[in-house]
């Protein structure tokens, strides 16, 4: 697709966004918009912080893979809320996340980024498409992700793409912890998610599931967190794929791989059942 890129001097307001999002509950259209949007970015010292403690990183000079994520949330939100996509935001569906760190994350206060869509495909429960984001400092491109959202109820020519199923590794537990009620709530403040299906049972009820269930961005950084030790500092690329939701409140426990330039992980909840499995590798 060959972008057109609209420049901001400054994101929308997340109250604003959801305002836009929950006006609007009707699919438009199944084409979409090739408007991408770029603005800059600066590091919030003090969201950063609370994120580390919401997520479990550590401190460090580096900022988490996944940080990135929530500093574009609001640029991100700013796309799909546009009268010219297509789809209501609030019922799509996070299927996986790629993220690719290319540098260091490191001495950063202001970066720029850009996002847009592409790749709309069908998939049996509808269509899916790519939320693109990158990110870039002085130096150049610095980091980029795709996530695959899920639109139920769109219907598209063609037959859905076959999943491609990675071989499994021996794995290790590493990590487990326990994801109270306001799980949800707390990522939500560090993050501006405030989708409310991960706010409260009475919320989430409204868009069909009998509780809260977590974001799966905190099941990912949750998870990178505790694998800290075994990922690179750059020059890799996780990505995970979000199975069965992590309903509130839920015990988890964590499996990988053990050490190296490439590896596996689960995240699993009770009775064995798995809420979310990726792999990391480095960038060839």
């Amino acid at each position: 697709m060959n972008v057109h890129w609209q420049d901001l001097d400054r994101v929308a307001s997340l109250s604003g966004l959801y305002t836009h999002a929950a006006l609007r509950r009707k699919i438009s259209g199944q084409q979409l918009p090739d408007t991408g949007l770029r603005a800059w970015l600066t590091v919030d010292n003090q969201r950063l912080a609370a994120y580390r403690h919401v997520c479990g990183f550590g401190e460090s000079g580096l900022l988490p893979p996944t940080y990135p994520h929530v500093m574009a949330f609001a640029l991100q939100m700013q796309l799909l809320t546009r009268h010219d996509f297509p789809f209501p935001l609030l019922g799509l569906v996070h299927l996986s996340n790629s993220i690719r760190v290319l540098r260091p994350l490191g001495g950063l206060s202001r970066v720029h980024a850009r996002v847009h869509v592409d790749n709309l495909q069908p998939h049996e429960k509808g269509a899916t498409f790519d939320l693109i984001t990158r990110i870039d400092d002085s130096l150049g491109p610095l980091w980029e992700e795709t996530s695959v959202m899920l639109c139920r109820g769109v219907k598209l020519d063609g037959s859905p793409a076959a999943e491609l199923q990675a071989g499994t590794a021996p794995m290790l537990e590493q990590a487990r912890w326990y994801a109270g009620n306001d799980c949800g709530r707390q990522y939500a403040k560090v993050s501006g998610d405030y989708n409310p299906i991960h706010l409260s049972a009475a919320t989430a009820k409204l868009f069909g599931f009998p509780t809260a269930i977590a974001h799966g961005m905190w099941s990912n950084a949750r998870s990178l967190a505790a694998l800290r030790e075994q990922l690179p500092a750059a020059n890799f690329d996780v990505r995970a794929q979000f199975r069965k939701p992590v309903r509130l409140p839920s015990e988890l426990v964590l499996w990988a791989s053990t050490g190296g330039s490439s590896g596996q992980f689960e995240l699993k909840g009770k009775g064995d059942l798995q809420h979310m499995e990726g792999h990391w590798s480095p960038i060839e």
